[in-house]
């Protein structure tokens, strides 16, 4: 089966200003900066990567406005970088209404193989660098008053296992369990936490660092023979940060059938 068509947009950010980390490139971030900019929202995007987050910046600013696209560089296992970032969205727009942590890091090892720093990586950016960025998200939305919302990016690897992806699972299945908690906190003042877990949403850098053998036994799996277009999951990011979802909070919405 292959891939709906793509969408239009329908105006369901227009306003809004949206923070989306790990967003240069052709993944799931960048799908979701894309995605919120035809829906309406102002958008600054960061990633770890400073060249490719700026060829980024510059094209999106180029198709859809200068004063609507912004960029600046994140590494989210940097507290400083951190608060800079949301900084600087309040500075350059004024206001803050919605945060995408996408920042993630994979990777594949035995756990008799695995070294501390493989595990330590894996979950200061996954799980660390989430919480880091909600923590900020929350700090900023809680000022204003305004309400707002975050939207995680989980992974169906933490509910189910997978061989070699212990690190990985672990730091997922933690985000998945700080969105729970972040969300009673957050109610408080009127903000919504949600995580989407996909399973596998194709890009060109996960095709360079998975066998084609894996993915094609992950393919396989899925319940429509085929891998998601990371804008899919982007579409379900959407629905989470526009009114569409206003009742849902501490919700983990699993965009694929391999979720058990």
């Amino acid at each position: 089966m292959s891939a709906p068509d793509y969408l239009p947009g329908h105006g369901l950010l227009t306003g809004r200003t949206a923070v989306v980390t790990a967003a240069a490139g052709a993944g799931i971030g960048g799908a979701t900066a894309r995605r919120f900019l035809e829906e309406g929202a102002r958008v600054v995007i960061s990633d770890a990567h400073a060249r490719r987050l700026k060829e980024s910046a510059d094209a999106l600013a180029e198709e859809f406005g200068a004063d609507r696209v912004t960029g600046l560089t994140c590494d989210v296992t940097d507290e400083d970088q951190v608060r800079a970032l949301f900084a600087h969205a309040e500075r350059t727009h004024g206001r803050l209404d919605v945060v995408v942590n996408n920042a993630g890091l994979g990777g594949t090892a035995e756990l008799t193989e695995m070294t501390d720093d493989q595990w330590t990586k894996i979950l200061d950016v996954t799980l660390n660098g989430t919480f880091r960025c909600t923590r900020a998200a929350l700090r900023s939305l809680k000022a204003a008053g305004t309400g707002g919302v975050v939207v995680n990016n989980a992974s169906v690897v933490g509910w189910r296992a997978q061989r070699g992806q212990a690190h990985y699972a672990a730091a997922k299945a933690g985000v998945m369990a700080l969105t729970r908690c972040a969300a009673l906190e957050a109610a408080d003042y009127g903000v919504r936490v949600n995580a989407v877990a996909p399973s596998l949403a194709m890009h060109p850098h996960l095709a360079k660092v998975t066998s084609p053998e894996l993915l094609a036994e992950l393919t396989e799996k899925e319940a429509f023979g085929r891998y998601a277009e990371p804008w899919e999951i982007a579409n379900v990011i959407v629905f989470l940060a526009s009114g569409y979802s206003s009742y849902m909070t501490g919700e983990v919405v699993a965009v694929s059938s391999q979720h058990a």
